[in-house]
């Protein structure tokens, strides 16, 4: 019998420094990892302007900085925790075998998307001075009105 091999946990995984599967997914893990970063760079400086705005500046500096380093290696190793990075190679290979449009369909596709909802928009436009005009005819929002 083959022995099953022990899934490991996020947390079990945040001090190891190998890549896995690093030739597989990277455009995907890479771009995921990026965004993650981001955020936490983003954390950092919201951070460091408004909630620690009053706080001395070499404590300012350590402590979004420290965020900013946090979340940057939780970036990095999330996208090779091999739970999340088989996920991430996965959604790369079936992204490979999408058959994506021409530039020129979708221009006409566009175009006719935009027509029809100017056209529906007139449409109910039209109609809502219909009824509006019905309304104002034979007094029912002056009655409205004065009801409320």
């Amino acid at each position: 019998m083959a022995k099953a091999k022990a899934e490991t946990s996020l947390w079990g995984e945040m001090l190891n420094v190998r890549l896995f599967k690093p030739n597989q997914g990277r455009v995907v893990r890479q771009v995921t990892a990026g965004a993650v970063a981001g955020i936490f760079i983003l954390i950092g400086w919201r951070m460091h302007v408004t909630v620690l705005a009053d706080v001395d500046p070499t404590l300012r500096y350590s402590i979004s900085g420290a965020v900013v380093a946090l979340g940057v290696w939780l970036a990095f190793r999330l996208v090779n925790w091999p739970t999340f990075a088989n996920f991430l190679i996965s959604v790369e290979a079936e992204m490979d075998k999408v058959s994506w449009a021409s530039w020129d369909y979708l221009k006409r596709a566009t175009g006719v998307v935009i027509v029809t909802m100017i056209v529906l928009g007139a449409y109910l436009f039209l109609w809502d001075i219909i009824w509006q005009q019905l309304f104002d005819f034979i007094g029912f929002l002056d009655l409205a009105a004065r009801d409320a």
